[in-house]
């Protein structure tokens, strides 16, 4: 019981803090304050479940941790800002790209009808999908497989998250299989050489794409980020 009031304590600063970058950072969002339901969602789902053992009491500070094979937990910041620029109903049908630890991917199952997330790392995407079973996600489908190609046979998807950076152009077939209104947040790298460990210096920027109900894209650039690349093993993503 100490352990958990603890962690929601924890919980409720992190969210706190989150609070206070996205009004920091307003001129870039447009907006002052997260959807009340995103905060709501980050202050209920137990992150430090989805960090490695060695950092879990780091688990609630607004920075990005290793998870292993390469990849990262996202900044807590980062995770609501994108679940807020997708503006995600009870009724969304979620497509993410990225499982990593799976705590995006429970984020976005307190808000949605139904989740699908692809890891292309097998051994991220078990331990995921085990854990978030673990926690109570029902409404979660976790696979293994390459993210830039989508999951075409359960599309279309209201809206959908990439958490790794798309280098130079966004995935065609993500834009195809976004439902017409529906909204996608991904990070594209305009850099002149794809990113390669420790990504540093690449010239990254966060990405709004809409749908109009005639199937017309729109792009919005949000804000400058840094995130790990992401690995496309088709070199025809529409394939």
């Amino acid at each position: 019981m100490i352990e958990g009031k603890q962690k929601q304590a924890e919980r409720k600063a992190m969210v706190a803090e989150v609070e206070a970058e996205v009004a920091a950072t307003c001129d870039y969002l447009g907006k002052r304050r997260l959807d009340s339901k995103v905060a709501e969602a980050m202050a209920k789902v137990r992150r430090h479940r989805f960090v490695p053992a060695v950092n879990q009491r780091h688990a609630y500070e607004n920075r990005p941790q290793p998870i292993g094979h390469g990849q990262t937990i996202s900044q807590p910041y980062m995770v609501a800002i994108m679940t807020d620029l997708a503006k995600i109903e009870p009724a969304s049908r979620v497509l993410e790209i990225g499982t990593g630890c799976g705590y995006q991917t429970a984020i976005l199952a307190e808000l949605a009808d139904r989740v699908y997330s692809i890891e292309i790392v097998p051994e991220l995407a078990n331990p995921a999908a085990a854990r978030l079973r673990d926690l109570g996600y029902a409404n979660v489908e976790v696979r293994c497989g390459d993210g830039a190609l989508g999951w075409a046979e359960h599309a279309p998807f209201d809206a959908i998250i990439v958490t790794a950076a798309a280098w130079q152009r966004i995935p065609p077939a993500l834009t195809a299989q976004l439902a017409p209104g529906g909204r996608l947040v991904i990070p594209v790298d305009r850099s002149v050489s794809a990113a390669r460990f420790p990504y540093l210096d690449q010239n990254q920027e966060l990405m709004l794409v809409t749908k109009d109900k005639e199937g017309r894209l729109a792009e919005r650039n949000v804000l400058p980020v840094a995130f790990v690349p992401l690995v496309e093993r088709s070199a025809d993503p529409a394939a």
